[in-house]
């Protein structure tokens, strides 16, 4: 669809009544990248223009001052203009006030507008050609770019929010939970949506801060790190029994008078060997389980101060 297109399938809009908000104008706000409007009440003509142009796929100005439009594009004519052209007229007594809508068609000295904040609704309305402080068309405007779910999550996990989970393309619980909470630490919008914001936002934006307690910290009740200690304990006291082992020759003697494997072993005569072999080895098992432990607790507890985990 164009953006014409899109335009006129919003006919009939209007602010909410009273004191109440139209979600569907408050969307268009944060589609170009005003999610901190709070009210519909705030002019929304160049939102209405911006929004229709992002979703047809091209590049607005981003802007809530309908002049911004008079740089937008190319420069077209009145005499040449075509419905879908933007044009922008004078409003308020303010030079950098005015009034941006699609022009519907043009009519000896009336322009007809398709355009939103008219009578606070989007409708189509005439105003006098004459007024037209320009008439622009898209021409060389890049395309709009909205990140893909995947990169989003990407960035999220490159900036430190880690909780993001899977890189997988989906939004799901996990990734909600990411973008509310980048959203939280660069004042944005708390709704968990990617948007032109959002997306801006995360261009610019800086690695996630650690504070300085997590830094140094390490995680509260982490089965990880208990389960680390109790082998960490277990593996010392093994390699000490099993090293303890080797001035107790009653153990070894016992073994080889009643395991098929120690008779073995007497037979070719290497039962000296094996005394002094075994426990030194069973220390060795129970050191290695010691080490693999120590990793385990310390990639836990650097995975907790980089942020990567809670």
């Amino acid at each position: 669809m164009t953006p014409f297109d899109i335009a006129r399938s919003y006919i009939g809009t209007t602010e909410g009544p009273g004191p109440a908000d139209n979600p569907v104008i408050m969307e268009m706000y944060a589609s170009v990248g005003h999610d901190w409007v709070e009210h519909d009440s705030v002019a929304w003509c160049a939102a209405f223009v911006g929004h229709c142009l992002e979703m047809a796929g091209i590049k607005s100005t981003r802007k809530l001052t309908a002049r911004s439009y008079l740089d937008w594009g190319v420069p077209i004519e009145v005499a040449d203009a075509q419905q879908g052209d933007i044009g922008v007229i004078p409003r308020g007594n303010s030079n950098w006030q005015g009034h941006v809508f699609f022009i519907d068609r043009i009519e000896g000295a009336w322009v007809w507008g398709l355009g939103g904040n008219q009578d606070d609704a989007v409708n189509v309305k005439r105003y006098p050609a004459s007024k037209l402080l320009g008439v622009r068309r898209a021409g060389n405007v890049a395309p709009a770019v909205t990140l893909s779910v995947r990169a989003v999550q990407q960035r999220l996990k490159d900036l430190g929010y880690h909780e993001v989970g899977q890189v997988d393309g989906k939004v799901g619980p996990r990734t909600r939970a990411a973008i509310l909470a980048f959203r939280n630490d660069n004042d944005l919008a708390l709704v968990p949506i990617i948007d032109v914001a959002l997306t801006e936002a995360l261009e610019r934006a800086s690695p996630r801060k650690i504070a300085s307690e997590r830094a140094s910290g390490a995680p509260a009740e982490s089965r990880i790190v208990t389960a680390s200690n109790a082998q960490i304990g277990l593996g010392v006291i093994g390699a000490a029994g099993s090293i303890g082992s080797q001035i107790a020759p009653a153990l070894m003697e016992a073994e080889q008078a009643r395991d098929m494997a120690g008779r073995v072993f007497t037979l070719i005569g290497l039962e000296n060997a094996l005394s002094i072999a075994l426990p030194w080895i069973g220390a060795g098992v129970f050191i290695g389980v010691v080490v693999y432990a120590l990793r385990a607790k310390a990639a836990r507890i650097d995975d907790h101060r980089s942020g990567k985990t809670p």
